[in-house]
């Protein structure tokens, strides 16, 4: 498995996104984010015969459509979201993939797994215990899994599948690997059991209504910086409780929550 750390000029940790070539002949291309020189000698010094991605967000498919047609690789796409990938990539996938689907490299057998909650397309790739993870997972710091295309149940449901198949390395898309992947994915899945405490005890415990207000409360740190993500999150959050029922709330609200006007509540 080779990775070129590709640097893109959106808002990424680390400034740059991993592209993977797993094999050497007859090799899957993972997460090509743009052209690049380093990507291009790669991909020239290899027969590569897939090409897929984690999930569909452009910081991960921006080189897709060059590479797709550089390589005349089949192109994959995660099965009922082809319209999504070729919106995404202008390149209409060969096939579709779903979990246990198999992409056979000189590499290896490459495993499909689902991976949702990041985003809903969200795929990781298993390959004799190490998984390509691309945004489930980071060795430093946290991923946002911010409303309303994040699903913070679905994500912890997927750090903790991914924790159960007891993975050699993980290989994330932002970042260097990760060596200890359980004490990684039990961070990370702590994290956001933290976090989500946070949100519960300024809405249940306090009373707090204003989504601002719960933002503020979440966070023990200044977030003007990154204000829009500290608030996506949040709302998945509440998402995520609501469901459970710990609290009520309405995704589609604007105004504040807890806003009981006309007798109708629009949150907590």
């Amino acid at each position: 498995m080779q990775r070129i750390a590709v640097p893109v000029t959106r808002a990424v940790p680390t400034g740059a996104t991993n592209a993977y070539l797993l094999g050497s002949d007859g090799a899957l291309l993972v997460d090509p984010p743009t052209r690049h020189p380093a990507l291009d000698a790669l991909v020239e010094q290899h027969d590569v015969d897939h090409l897929a991605v984690t999930h569909t967000h452009p910081d991960h498919v921006g080189g897709v459509a060059h590479y797709a047609a550089e390589t005349g690789a089949t192109v994959w796409a995660r099965r009922g979201r082809e319209r999504e990938f070729e919106a995404a990539t202008g390149v209409t996938p060969d096939r579709t993939m779903r979990e246990g689907t198999v992409l056979d490299t000189d590499g290896g057998r490459v495993t499909v797994l689902d991976t949702p909650g990041h985003a809903p397309d969200h795929v990781a790739f298993e390959v004799e215990g190490r998984v390509v993870c691309g945004d489930l997972a980071v060795a430093e710091g946290s991923v946002v899994v911010g409303a309303p295309e994040g699903d913070m149940r679905a994500y912890l449901t997927s750090l903790r599948r991914l924790r159960a198949r007891r993975p050699a390395r993980l290989f994330p898309g932002h970042g260097p690997p990760a060596d200890d992947p359980r004490a990684t994915l039990d961070r990370l899945v702590d994290h956001r059991l933290d976090r989500e405490e946070r949100v519960r005890r300024a809405v249940v415990d306090e009373g707090v209504r204003d989504l601002d207000d719960v933002v503020d409360a979440a966070y023990d740190k200044d977030v003007s910086a990154v204000r829009d993500l500290a608030v996506a999150t949040v709302r998945a959050h509440l998402e995520k409780l609501a469901v459970e029922g710990v609290v009520q709330w309405n995704p589609s609200a604007t105004r504040p929550i807890g806003s009981d006007e006309d007798g109708a509540s629009d949150g907590v």
